[in-house]
């Protein structure tokens, strides 16, 4: 199942809300992601690493599932984070 099929704008909602619940680097620790090198996720005046926060909506609505691991944090496809995420409506931004 790719992660376009599963990602949501509500399980994303959910995932920034983890992130602000555990803070920036546990949040990145504990799902192991590194932070985002190119692209960030602009929600409500604050930027979030935008391929960690869709791996996570992604385990949220695929529990049972491993974690989404052929997906990038570009732009450039179909299934990777940045894509998924401005299909769905939010903005990403370049990080400076």
């Amino acid at each position: 199942m790719s992660i376009s099929e599963v990602v949501t704008r509500e399980s994303v909602f959910k995932a920034i809300a983890i992130h602000d619940d555990m803070g920036r680097e546990a949040f990145l620790a504990h799902y192991r992601y590194g932070p985002a090198t190119r692209y960030l996720l602009s929600v409500d005046g604050k930027e979030y690493d935008s391929k960690a926060i869709c791996g996570v909506a992604y385990l949220l609505n695929h529990p049972e599932g491993s974690r989404p691991r052929n997906f990038s944090g570009g732009v450039s496809g179909r299934n990777t984070a940045a894509t998924v995420l401005e299909n769905l409506g939010f903005r990403i931004v370049n990080k400076p």
